[in-house]
């Protein structure tokens, strides 16, 4: 009789943690893209992964306390040999520098956001993720903008600016160093989720 409602009891302590109203679950659907944009000292580039095909799920939970930062749990694992910077040597050289063949992914992992979206209107909120490249992870907040199509599905998009330097690589450079890009890099991705929860 005592197992019985300790059972009972647990059972309703871990139904409160899956409320559906505090926790959503989607799943990254096709069309999914992210984006590098830099400069060199003469021009600009951008490189992207137009059409991120994984099915990979982000989960978000409610935090009962207001002011508290609401958990978000969710990878993005990108293929470096997916980048495409629409100039064949330009693409060389970018997956060279970040070191591709020892390191494939560029990893995003989803860490928090300081609040829980309101999916009636468009959210502008920050997040923290974990960026892994080239061996080293580093943490960065992230600007979002969360909107919504409809009730089962979200538009997602952060950007931030990051450097080559923070993952230990030197931008590239051609002609002895004529051509260099410029450390600083902004990183842009657009995340199509739907809510499966």
């Amino acid at each position: 009789m005592y197992k019985s409602i300790l059972l009972i009891g647990l059972l309703s302590v871990l139904s409160g943690f899956n409320n559906s109203d505090n926790k959503v679950v989607w799943v990254v659907l096709q069309g999914s893209s992210l984006s590098v944009n830099g400069s060199t000292n003469i021009n600009t580039f951008q490189c992207d992964i137009a059409n991120y095909n994984r099915l990979d799920t982000i989960v978000c939970v409610r935090n009962k306390l207001k002011g508290l930062a609401v958990p978000m749990n969710g990878n993005l694992n990108l293929s470096i040999e997916a980048f495409d910077c629409h100039n064949r040597l330009m693409t060389s050289d970018l997956r060279k520098t970040l070191k591709y063949k020892d390191y494939p992914i560029l990893t995003i992992k989803f860490i928090s956001i300081d609040g829980f979206p309101d999916f009636k209107t468009p959210n502008r909120i920050t997040g923290l993720v974990d960026i892994a490249l080239a061996g080293i992870s580093k943490r960065f907040e992230i600007n979002y903008l969360f909107t919504t199509e409809n009730n089962t599905q979200v538009l997602l998009k952060g950007n931030q600016n990051i450097h080559f330097s923070d993952f230990n690589l030197i931008a590239p450079s051609k002609l002895g160093g004529v051509i260099k890009a410029k450390d600083e890099l902004k990183v842009e991705f657009k995340l199509n989720l739907k809510s499966i929860s």
